[in-house]
Parts: structure tokens; C-alpha cells; sequence
């Protein structure tokens, strides 16, 4: 069969990966044609765009570059109809994807989607949308499927795909780690600032503003795939150092994280890494947020999921050098880390165990 795929984001790329992977088991004959990126690449196929080129950030951002949003809508369309797939497959990216859907419907193809969008926190209206265009719709929270039944739409609940992932990893070396990649010996803190340059602009500066009370630790920052590494040199220095595309395997090297809202909670949480979570977005940006997001308590996966207070959240104005040196403190020598992992192993329950690419895979042959 011939697959389109659209996933729009760093964590699209890495999920769109694995269920690339998982197709192939299942059906040798597949083609495969996609928007994501070098994760999805490496997996084979034709990669039509790289999500570098799609990922706008905020109300605002969205606006000031809605001319290339709307022409990769439309070259995106073109394509479609160009190379008509057998199913189009639909990883999260929602603003997008839910415009091409409608499309891909009125061609004739199937189409699929993996990785709910977020509705139940806003626009819940789109499950119109969905019920429309979108012929199987498949998630990976395990509330998302009572959101779903309540509004009269069928999904399948597979688990989360990043339990796939972590699932795959090899014992690591921590010396060797640090050794490659030019640490000392100082336990690690990890700074993952987000993959989008301007989350990173704004995130990385308030994160590094902890140094000097913790100057027995290192930090080390997370370089994101999408950016190259000169983008980084500004915050490298003695103490403060650079790991690119290697995410994984230095969260599992590290004593504590401050991680920018999104995927990567949850990533830190399933590699069993305590974590302070921060989000500082426009204030333009954050004030509509505030008025659409409905009913919503928490803005972190891990704490979505078990529905309470897990991990700490900074969002905003409380996001500041005072606070962040308070909760990271907590996480590194008290008893609130210990409390932090037992939850840890309970999130991993909640998420239903490996095979959500696998399960995945098998309802879109269904399809």
C-alpha cells in the first residue's frame, strides 16, 4: 500500500518513525511518503518536507507567518492529489492536519489519524471536524477515549508510542557518555529548552540563571535536531556544556531536569528523571491561551495523566530564578524526589505497556 504521512513536530517525527517501522513488519510491499523529519528519513521513503519548515509556536507567530502556513497547506494539497495515497495518516499537528484531512477526504483516500490533537483542553468544536473526515481516529492517553466516546466518535486507545521507543534503548555507560561528549565528572543537570528557536530564545536564558546556586553540578543542554549547533555556542561556557541528538541518552546521565512544556515531560518522566516543568510563551499568546484552554489544570502530560500535581510547573510569571532554584533543590536531595518516582512508575502503568506502534499499524491496515 501507498502511505502519506504528515507529522509536524519534533515528537511527530519520532512516533511517525517507529510507525513507519512497525508498517514495514506488516505490510513489505509499503511506500511511503511524508512530512516529518530525520527520524522518518532514516526509516526510507520520500520526505516532501522537513517539520523545521512547519513549526510556528503561539497565536502570534502563527499569524505573523500565516502566508507560508497557507502555502504548504496548498502545495501540501497539490501533492495529495498528485500522488494519491491508499490511506493518509495524521500525526497530532492539528491546525494542519485537520485542513488536509477534509481535502484528502472529498479524493477518496482513507484517512487516519495517530495521536490526538489536544482537544479536550481546547477547541473541542474540531471533534465535528473529525467525525466528518477522518475515518478511524487512534490515542494514546487513556482519558482520551472517554473524551471521545462522550462526543459520539469511536477511537482506539494503543498506549503511548514513546514507551516504544524507550523500550528499543541499549545499556548505557555514564562514564563513557561523559567522556564522549567532553563532560567532567559533576552529576548533571539537563536544560531541554524545546525544539523551536524561539521557545529555545526564550527558555534557555531563564534556565541557566540557576548556575551559581548549584555550582557542584554541570549542566548540560539538549541541542534539538532542527538547529544547528552554532545556535547554542552563546550559552557554552566552563561549566555549561552541548549535547546534540543525544536527548535520550542524557536524561538517562542526569540527576535533575528543566524541561520546557510538552513530548518531552513526558520523555523525562518515562526515563525516570525528576523534573521541574517551564513554559513562558508571549504575553499575547498567553493571554488567548488563557481565555480558549477549557478546564484544564495542568499544562504537563505527567501530571494530565495521573491528575494531580506530580511534577512542578513554572508557567509565566512564575516562571523566575527564585522558584526554579526552589523546586530544583526539592528534586535533588529531599523526599519530594522519592515521591516524584514512585509516581513515575505509576504514570508507566496508566500508559498501557510498549506496542502502541505495533497496535497503530495494525488499524490502519484494517483501514
Amino acid at each position: 500500500m501507498k502511505y502519506y504521512i504528515i507529522a509536524g513536530e519534533a515528537s511527530g517525527d519520532l512516533h511517525g518513525s517507529n510507525l513507519i517501522k512497525a508498517l514495514k513488519q506488516q505490510d513489505p510491499a509499503a511506500e511511503f511518503r511524508f512530512w516529518g523529519g530525520d527520524l522518518m528519513a532514516r526509516q526510507g521513503g520520500t520526505l516532501v518536507k522537513h517539520y523545521r519548515d512547519l513549526a510556528f509556536m503561539g497565536f502570534l507567530e502563527v499569524a505573523m507567518n500565516l502566508r507560508t502556513i497557507l502555502n504548504n497547506i496548498k502545495f501540501c494539497k497539490e501533492d495529495l492529489r498528485k500522488n494519491m495515497p491508499d490511506v493518509l495518516v495524521l500525526v497530532d499537528y492539528p491546525g494542519f492536519n485537520l485542513r488536509i484531512a477534509k481535502f484528502a477526504k472529498e479524493l477518496g483516500i482513507k484517512v487516519v489519524y495517530y495521536i490526538s490533537p489536544q482537544l479536550w483542553a481546547w477547541k473541542e468544536g474540531r471533534v465535528e471536524i473529525i467525525k466528518k473526515y477522518v475515518d478511524e481516529m487512534m490515542v494514546i492517553l487513556p482519558f482520551e477515549e472517554d473524551f471521545y466516546k462522550k462526543h459520539g466518535v469511536h477511537s482506539h486507545f494503543v498506549g503511548h508510542p514513546l514507551l516504544d521507543a524507550i523500550s528499543t534503548l541499549e545499556d548505557l555507560n555514564v562514564e563513557s557518555f561523559k567522556k564522549e561528549n567532553g563532560l567532567n565528572e559533576k552529576e548533571i543537570i539537563a536544560l531541554l529548552p524545546g525544539s523551536r528557536k524561539q521557545e529555545v530564545e526564550k527558555m534557555l536564558a531563564m534556565m541557566l540563571s540557576v548556575r551559581p546556586y548549584f555550582q557542584e553540578y554541570q549542566f548540560v543542554i539538549a541541542g534539538a535536531p532542527s538547529l544547528p549547533k552554532e545556535f547554542y555556542q552563546n550559552y557554552v561556557d566552563d561549566n555549561v556544556h552541548f549535547v546534540s541528538n543525544k536527548t535520550y541518552d542524557l536524561l538517562r546521565c542526569s540527576k535533575a531536569a528543566l524541561v520546557t512544556s510538552g513530548t518531552a515531560t513526558l520523555e523525562t518522566a518515562l526515563l525516570n528523571v525528576p523534573e521541574v516543568v517551564c513554559y513562558r510563551g508571549s504575553k499575547v499568546s498567553y493571554a488567548i491561551a488563557r481565555r480558549l484552554v477549557k478546564n484544564i489544570k495542568y499544562i504537563s502530560l505527567v501530571n494530565l495523566i495521573i491528575d494531580r500535581e506530580v511534577v512542578k510547573e513554572l508557567i509565566q510569571n512564575d516562571l523566575n530564578t527564585n522558584n526554579l532554584v526552589e523546586e530544583l533543590k526539592k528534586i535533588l536531595a529531599t523526599e519530594k524526589r522519592f515521591e516524584v518516582l514512585r509516581d513515575y512508575e505509576l504514570l508507566r502503568e496508566k500508559l498501557g505497556g510498549k506496542g502502541a506502534s505495533d497496535k497503530a499499524a495494525e488499524v490502519i491496515l484494517q483501514v
